[in-house]
């Protein structure tokens, strides 16, 4: 890439400043320190948020902080309505304005020039398709992690702070089971915890224990599934094998049961004395906060121990009643056909 210091044409990375760049954002600094407008496409209200984007933009801050640079970030209204956002950021305030990240391109990133004319314009960590686009040629300062011509340089997100892990939550939601009829609270159950699900601090993976050889999405087999769940710590689960399969690979299930009254969810939460279990009636963000927290402390060791027992002691299911019954000469036919005689 040219590297000429002025808007028009993008700087290289490395390059330094000019007359001509020291005097954009003079009027701004005439009043005080630098400042600094961090932003990116996660500012934009029809941008998309990525989590590269914002380790980079955690990278951006990292360095500015160590430095002693004042700054504020933009952010999108539609990620955070709460701000602060671009129309929030007056330019009176800024020395420099910074773009973060990705492809450095569209109207959107060029409307910062048309914004912010007066600041210093540093577009950092970007990767540059057309070096003619107005959106580059805005620019005073091109630091790219990738474009023609220039050697490429490792992403900002990759030396991000660490952060502390989040849970990792596997959730298996119904909307079906119609056959529940009037007692179905399936539809209330999956607003009341995908609701409070993205309230809560957890990395969520959507699971389904359906079975299928030829769509990616699903597993094919019950191993590969098995396998999901083990590296999870905890399930959210209105299902009764969500519940089950969870404890079988010994990580804490908090079980929902979405019908009125209790039904399968309910009777499998009791044969296994499982205790994360909350009835649709009481299905609140309390109630959920608080077996929450129980799945992430002591329920991990109840998982465990439900895990061992049901190696321990397998034949705790109809298993044996069923071989009894095709035993020949046991009377299987006692029950009339037709009868559907339910043995307790």
């Amino acid at each position: 890439m040219a590297t000429p210091k002025t808007p028009g044409t993008a700087e290289a990375a490395g390059a330094t400043g000019t007359a001509e760049t020291a005097g954009a954002g003079a009027a701004a600094g005439a009043a005080g320190a630098s400042r600094a407008l961090l932003t990116g496409w996660f500012t934009f209200l029809h941008g998309e948020v990525t989590a590269g984007d914002v380790l980079a933009l955690e990278r951006v801050r990292q360095v500015l902080d160590r430095s002693g640079i004042p700054h504020d970030t933009a952010w999108s209204p539609g990620f955070r309505p709460d701000g602060p956002h671009l129309e929030d950021a007056d330019p009176a305030r800024y020395t420099h304005v910074v773009f973060v990240c990705g492809p450095l391109h569209g109207p959107q990133v060029a409307q910062l020039h048309e914004r912010y004319p007066g600041c210093v314009r540093v577009a950092v960590g970007v990767s540059v398709i057309d070096p003619g686009d107005p959106a580059v040629r805005g620019f005073h300062h091109v630091l790219p992690r990738d474009a023609e011509d220039a050697r490429p340089t490792a992403d900002l997100a990759a030396a991000a702070p660490e952060a502390p892990a989040a849970p990792v939550a596997g959730v298996i939601l119904t909307r079906g089971q119609g056959e529940y009829g009037g007692r179905r609270r399936h539809e209330e159950v999956a607003e009341r915890v995908t609701g409070w699900l993205a309230r809560t601090d957890c990395a969520r993976v959507e699971l389904d224990t359906r079975l299928a050889g030829g769509d990616w999405r699903l597993c094919a087999t019950p191993a590969q599934l098995q396998s999901v769940l083990a590296r999870l710590d905890v399930v959210v689960t209105d299902r009764l094998h969500g519940l089950v399969l969870a404890l079988r690979a010994g990580v804490p299930a908090l079980a929902v049961d979405p019908v009125a009254g209790g039904a399968k969810v309910t009777a499998q939460a009791r044969v296994h004395r499982w205790p994360a279990l909350v009835p649709a009636e009481r299905c609140t963000g309390e109630e959920l906060d608080r077996w929450w927290r129980w799945c992430l402390t002591g329920g991990r060791a109840a998982a465990r121990r439900r895990r061992h027992a049901f190696r321990r002691a397998p034949d705790r299911d109809q298993g044996g009643a069923l071989a009894r019954l095709l035993r020949p000469g046991t009377g299987t036919g006692s029950a009339a056909p037709g009868t559907g005689r339910v043995r307790r």
